[in-house]
């Protein structure tokens, strides 16, 4: 037998049924047409199955259609089981299929015909008696499915909100993982390149050690400058993570600051050429910075693959026409096939993320991003927007 658990609000709503389908029954009795000649011992009889049909209100959640079905023929013959009937028409409404409800429904009304074809012939009072039992049996169905639609209404009210919760969590979690990535990318894009020119002075003291003594103290000193740029990027990168949002962000490299870049890059004895940018331009703030980050993290490579190599940067373009950013680096000096800008050789460890991070990169700023091997070297080219909005802004700075 299927066991039903009733939490206290289940039980404090079965009692106040049984209470309601009692007090019908009792405030009704008076105005129940029932036959004087009835004899005493069927009227008690009455009375005891009125009784029962209360009592057996406490049984609707556990079978409430047989209960329905039994009260409503019952019904036919007993004069205070209207009371119950309402409160089992309501449970089966409520809490069962339209199908089923359809059919207790259907059995609830099948006199309603006959009733209608003879109420000329019944008296006065048993035929209103007969219409407020089918009205009251009426609106027992509608009301219990009113409350069942404004349960699935809950339902779905709360479905919805968890499964907007869990997407909440979904998003929250993308945008985790998106910060993560670009903490990656950031810390990768300000360390490397510091780190590279730390990596090329310190292997040339190591492979010259009796070198003079000006060369050494100037290796020293760029080595000195370069550890020192380091931390301080480090700490900035950091700062920016410990600050909350209203504190702003870190300052972000501009395409006017590639000089400087190529420069740092010189001092190292790199052999760069640097074509552009145009004078006086001015991209959007994203486009500038993906520029420069692509252009430092294609001279980072450089450096690690193809030491020695000839480095050509070339920045062209404008608004309406988009930014074009190309570094080349030519054959390297040594007999080792390498990668160079590209980074996607064996020159060391992570080969390959540096591209994806700057594919990632020119991707998140619109445009996108090509690298291959060419001319027995590497090519890393960049297509990036500039919007035909800031041909004004530019004009001004001319």
């Amino acid at each position: 037998m299927r066991r039903i658990h009733r939490t206290r609000r289940d039980w404090a709503a079965d009692l106040a049924l049984f209470l309601f389908a009692a007090c019908f029954a009792a405030v009704s009795s008076q105005s129940i047409p029932i036959p004087e000649d009835l004899d005493p011992l069927w009227r008690d009889a009455d009375q005891v199955a009125g009784g029962l049909g209360c009592a057996a209100v406490l049984l609707r959640r556990r079978w409430p259609v047989p209960l329905a079905v039994t009260l409503l023929l019952a019904g036919t013959q007993a004069h205070y089981l209207t009371g119950p009937a309402m409160v089992a028409v309501f449970t089966v409404a409520a809490t069962r299929p339209w199908r089923v409800t359809a059919w207790v429904a259907a059995l609830a009304f099948a006199p309603l015909p006959v009733f209608l074809w003879q109420m000329a012939e019944l008296p006065e009072s048993r035929a209103d008696s007969a219409l407020t039992y089918f009205a009251l049996i009426a609106g027992a169905i509608g009301w219990g499915l009113f409350r069942r639609s404004r349960q699935q209404l809950i339902a779905s009210l709360r479905e919805r909100a968890e499964l907007a919760e869990a997407d909440a969590e979904l998003r929250a979690e993308w945008v985790r993982r998106e910060t993560r990535e670009e903490i990656a990318r950031e810390m990768h894009d300000v360390l490397g390149h510091r780190l590279s020119l730390l990596s090329v002075h310190a292997g040339a003291l190591e492979f010259n050690p009796g070198a003079p003594g000006e060369e050494i103290a100037r290796a020293a000193g760029v080595i000195r400058e370069s550890a020192h740029l380091a931390l301080r990027d480090l700490r900035e990168v950091i700062g920016v993570l410990r600050a909350g949002p209203e504190e702003g962000e870190r300052p972000q490299p501009e395409l006017a600051d590639l000089a400087r870049l190529v420069e740092e890059a010189r001092a190292t004895g790199g052999r760069i050429e640097l074509t552009g940018p145009p004078e006086g331009s001015a991209p959007p703030p994203v486009v500038g910075r993906t520029a420069y980050r692509i252009v430092q993290e294609a001279l980072t490579n450089a450096r690690k693959h193809a030491p020695g190599a000839a480095v050509a940067v070339e920045v062209t373009g404008g608004p309406a026409g988009g930014l074009a950013v190309e570094v080349r680096n030519a054959p390297p000096p040594g007999p080792a096939p390498v990668s160079g800008a590209g980074g996607n050789g064996n020159g060391g460890g992570g080969a390959g993320q540096g591209l994806i991070g700057l594919a990632e990169r020119a991707r998140l700023a619109g445009g996108e991003l090509t690298a291959g091997p060419a001319g027995g070297g590497f090519r890393v080219h960049a297509a990036l927007p500039w919007p035909a909005t800031d041909i004004a802004s530019v004009a001004g700075q001319g």
